[in-house]
C-alpha cells in the first residue's frame, strides 16, 4: 500500500479509506446479528479498505471466499440481489481453459455457465453452485473454492490496532466439514463451521474441490453452509457435536417465510413515478433487512458494514421517519432503549442515570474495554429524541398501557436533562466529553472537527448545540402531553411552561440576524458559533424556532450556498471549514434533509418541502440500485453529472432508507392519530413529478384505510378507497 493512499488522521475510531478500490461495488446481505459483503463476483478478497466479509456480533468469522474454475476466476455476466435484499445472485462463466502450458485452447470461454446463489438465515451463509455444460461435447475441469478465517473485530477492520489478540487454533478437516477456531481474549470460544453437501472430491484446510465430468447439456449442483459460532469458554469444547445445518432449500423457505410475515401488516405504497417507486421499494426492502429481532422487540441496526449494531440516536430518528407506516419499529426502539437507559454514572462510558443509550457493541475489543463502546452513552441528543418518540408513538396508535410502561423512563430521561444535561446551570443542555476515548462531539455530527466557530478555531466545550434545545424544547412539550393523557395535569402544565422558557431564552441567545439564521453552537464561553449549518433546520423540525425566523432560516438552507441541488449541506459553501468531500462539514446527509423538510412543513412552507423531496429523488436515480447512502458529497449539482459518492459511506442505512417516508408525509402534511381514530392532511402538497400516491392497508388502531392523493393544479385531492372499522379523515388547508 502506497504510503499516499493512506489518509492521516488524529481521530481514533474514524474509517480508513486506503485504497480508491474502495469504490469498487460490493453487495451487502444480513440477517439478524449477522452480515456479509462480498464483492461483485459473490466473493470476498481484500481490497481497498479490506471490510470485505462474513460477520457475526462484529467480529469477522470469513475473510476469505474465492471460488474458481480450474485455476482461473469465472468471467463476471452479471450479479444481482433481489428486489427484496434476501438473496444474492451471480452469473458467470469461463475463461479460455488451458491445461500445462498448452497453447490450445481445451475449453472456450462461454461453454461453462456458472450460477450462484446466497443468503444468510440464523447466523449462517448458506450458498448453492451449479455448473452447466452448454457445449456440443463432454468436458472435464474442476471447481475450487478457498477459505480463509481471521476473526478480526469490527474495530480491526476499521483500522484501529491492537496490542494483543486471541489465539487461533489449527483448523480441522472432518469428513465433510472444516472448522476454524479462535480463542478470544473475552473468554468467549469462535468457531466458523463449512459444511459441504455434497462431500468434495478433495478437502483441505484452506480449499474444497470438486472434479467435473460434464456431458453436453449435463449439470452438477453443491452446497455450502457457512455458520457462525459462539460459546462461552469454559464451555467451549472443540469436539462438541456441530450444529444442526439446514439443507439450502429448507433454509430459504424459512428465511422467505419470515419476510412475508415481518411486512404483512405494513401498508403498500405507490405512486404514478416509477423512479420514485424504484426508490422507495429499495428503501422498504433495506429498512426489512436493517430491522433486526432483539429481546425487546425489532430495532434498525444503523448501517453496514460500519454500524451494523444498536445506535440509540439513528434508531430513534428512523422510527420517527416510519412512525406513520410502521409503529411497531418505533415500540421496538423504546422497548430496547428503556431497557438499556443508564443507571449509574460512568466517566468511561459517558453515562449518568436516566441518559438513553448512544451505542451498544458485541465485539471483543468492547468487551475487554479496547473500545468504550460494549454500553456507550456519548450523544447528547438521544435522551430528548426518546421522550419525543415516546409521545409521537402514542399519538400514533393510541396505546394507553404502552405509554404507562413507558413513562417511568420518560420520567428519568427528564431528570437526566435537568440535573446532568446542563452542565453549568444556564438552562441550556451541553455535552463535554469525559471518557478520554470517547466521542469527542456528541451530537449527530459527530466528526472532531464539526464544531467551529466562523474563523475555523474549535470550539471548546462544554457545548450547547441548537438542534439540541430544540429537541429538548419538544421533548417537555412531548412529556406534558404524556403527562396530561396519564392524569397529571400539575406535571403537565409545569413542563409547558419549562418548554415555553426555553423558547424564549432559546431565541435570544441562538438567533444570528446576520446570518439568517441560528447559530450552531455556544461554547463553554458562551460564545455563539456563527456558522450557517443545516442543523438549524432541525430546530424546525422540533418547532422551537418562531415563524419568522423558520421562514429565514427556510431560505438561507435553500440558498445556492447551502442547497447543493441535490441537497443541503451540512455546512454551507462560504464558511471557512466547508468541505464538500467531508464527513460532515459540507456533505449531503438524506436523513438530515428529511428532518429539515419536516421542519420545512411545519411551518406550512411546503415549496420547500418538496425542494428537497425532488433533489433527493433525483439523486437516488444515480445511486446503484437506487440506494440512498448514509452521505454522499455536498458538490454542486451539475448539468449531465451525477452525485459524487463518499468513499466509505454505509450502504444500506438505516435513516438513510427512512427518509423517503418522512418526505413524503411532510409534503402531503400526513398525520395519523391513532389515539383520535383519524388520518389528517394539513395543506398536502405534491411536486410535479407524482401525480398520484395511493397508500392501502393503512392501520390506525382496529381500523384499516385505503388512500389516493391525486395533484391537481394548485392543489391535491384526497379520496377515500376502502375503510374498515372506525376511523375518520380530515383534510385542513
Amino acid at each position: 500500500m502506497a504510503a499516499e493512499e493512506v489518509i492521516p488522521v488524529s481521530e481514533h475510531f474514524y474509517i480508513l479509506s486506503t485504497s480508491p478500490l474502495i469504490d469498487d461495488r460490493t453487495t451487502v446481505l444480513k440477517h439478524g446479528d449477522t452480515f456479509a459483503v462480498f464483492d461483485r463476483y459473490g466473493d470476498v478478497e481484500k481490497f481497498g479498505a479490506g471490510e470485505l466479509g462474513i460477520y457475526h456480533q462484529d467480529t469477522r468469522f470469513l475473510s476469505r471466499l474465492t471460488l474458481k474454475l480450474d485455476s482461473g476466476r469465472p468471467l463476471l455476466l452479471s450479479a444481482t440481489i433481489k428486489n427484496d435484499n434476501a438473496l444474492l445472485v451471480v452469473d458467470a462463466m469461463n475463461p479460455d481453459i488451458r491445461r500445462d502450458g498448452d497453447e490450445e485452447v481445451m475449453i472456450s470461454r462461454g461453454t461453462v455457465h456458472v450460477f450462484r446463489s446466497k443468503f444468510l438465515w440464523n447466523a449462517t451463509c448458506y450458498e448453492r453452485v451449479r455448473i452447466h455444460n452448454h457445449g456440443h461435447s463432454a468436458v472435464s475441469l474442476y471447481l475450487s473454492v478457498a477459505f480463509g478465517a481471521d476473526f478480526a473485530d469490527i474495530f480491526e477492520v476499521r483500522g484501529t490496532r491492537r496490542q494483543l489478540r486471541g489465539r487461533l487454533l489449527p483448523p480441522r478437516v472432518e469428513d465433510n466439514t472444516i472448522l476454524y477456531m479462535y480463542e478470544g481474549l473475552d473468554k468467549r470460544f469462535l468457531r466458523t463451521r463449512i459444511v459441504f453437501d455434497p462431500p468434495p472430491t478433495l478437502l483441505t484446510e484452506g480449499e474444497a474441490r470438486y472434479d467435473m465430468n460434464l456431458c453436453p447439456g449435463g449439470e452438477e449442483e453443491y452446497r455450502y453452509a457457512i455458520s457462525c459460532e459462539v460459546e462461552e469458554l469454559s464451555a467451549a469444547n472443540s469436539s462438541a457435536a456441530p450444529r444442526m445445518v439446514l439443507r439450502y432449500g429448507e433454509a430459504a423457505q424459512k428465511a422467505e417465510s419470515a419476510l412475508q410475515r415481518r411486512r404483512a401488516g405494513s401498508p403498500a405504497i405507490l405512486t404514478s413515478s416509477e423512479q420514485f417507486n424504484d426508490w422507495l421499494n429499495r428503501s422498504i426492502a433495506d429498512l426489512d433487512m436493517m430491522q433486526t429481532e432483539t429481546a425487546y422487540g425489532p430495532y434498525p441496526y444503523a448501517g453496514v458494514p460500519w454500524f451494523c449494531t444498536a445506535f440509540g440516536r439513528d434508531g430513534i430518528i428512523t422510527a420517527l421517519e416510519c412512525l406513520s407506516i410502521n409503529p411497531d419499529l418505533a415500540r421496538g426502539v423504546l422497548t430496547y432503549l428503556a431497557a438499556a437507559q443508564a443507571e449509574v454514572d460512568a466517566a468511561e462510558q459517558d453515562a449518568e442515570p436516566g441518559k438513553i443509550l448512544h451505542e451498544t457493541r458485541p465485539g471483543e475489543m468492547a468487551a475487554l474495554g479496547e473500545v468504550p463502546f460494549s454500553r456507550y452513552y456519548g450523544s447528547v441528543d438521544s435522551t430528548p429524541l426518546f421522550i419525543m418518540l415516546a409521545n409521537a408513538y402514542y399519538e400514533r396508535t393510541g396505546d394507553l398501557r404502552f405509554a404507562e410502561f413507558i413513562w417511568p423512563h420518560v420520567e428519568r430521561a427528564l431528570v437526566w436533562i435537568d440535573r446532568y444535561g446542563d452542565l453549568d446551570g444556564d438552562g441550556f443542555v451541553e455535552y463535554a466529553r469525559r471518557s478520554p476515548r470517547g466521542l469527542l462531539q456528541q451530537g449527530w455530527r459527530d466528526s472532531q472537527d464539526s464544531v467551529f466557530h466562523a474563523d475555523g478555531t474549535a470550539a471548546q466545550g462544554p457545548i450547547a448545540l441548537c438542534e439540541v434545545q430544540g429537541y429538548v424544547y419538544a421533548a417537555r412539550l412531548a412529556a406534558g402531553r404524556l403527562a396530561r393523557v396519564l392524569g397529571d395535569q400539575n406535571r403537565a402544565d409545569a413542563l409547558a411552561d419549562a418548554g415555553a422558557d426555553l423558547r424564549r431564552r432559546f431565541e435570544t441567545a441562538f438567533w444570528c440576524e446576520e446570518l439568517s439564521t441560528y447559530a450552531l453552537a455556544l461554547d463553554g464561553d458562551k460564545k455563539a458559533a456563527r456558522v450557517r449549518t443545516s442543523n438549524a433546520g432541525h430546530c424546525l423540525f422540533a418547532g422551537i424556532a418562531t415563524d419568522e425566523h423558520a421562514r429565514s432560516v427556510a431560505a438561507t438552507l435553500t440558498s445556492e450556498a447551502s442547497f447543493s441541488g441535490w441537497g443541503v449541506r451540512t455546512v454551507a459553501s462560504g464558511e471557512v471549514l466547508y468541505n464538500p468531500m467531508s464527513y460532515h462539514n459540507g456533505s449531503v446527509w438524506p436523513h438530515d434533509n428529511a428532518l429539515i423538510a419536516a421542519g420545512f412543513a411545519r411551518y406550512q412552507l411546503k415549496e420547500q418541502a418538496v425542494s428537497i423531496l425532488t433533489g433527493l429523488l433525483d439523486a437516488s436515480l444515480f445511486f446503484d440500485q437506487h440506494r440512498l447512502p448514509e452521505l454522499f458529497c455536498g458538490f454542486r449539482r451539475r448539468r449531465g453529472q451525477s452525485p459524487t459518492l463518499y468513499p466509505v459511506a454505509c450502504a444500506p442505512q438505516a435513516w438513510a432508507s427512512g427518509a423517503v417516508f418522512l418526505l413524503l408525509e411532510s409534503c402531503l402534511g400526513l398525520s395519523v392519530q391513532g389515539s383520535r381514530r383519524k388520518v389528517v392532511f394539513s395543506n398536502p402538497f405534491l411536486p410535479q413529478s407524482l401525480k398520484e400516491v395511493s397508500i392501502r392497508g393503512l392501520r390506525v388502531g382496529e381500523a384499516s384505510i385505503d388512500l389516493l392523493a391525486t395533484r391537481h393544479e394548485g392543489d391535491v385531492g384526497i379520496n377515500v378507497m376502502r375503510r374498515e372499522g372506525s376511523v375518520d379523515v380530515e383534510i385542513l388547508k
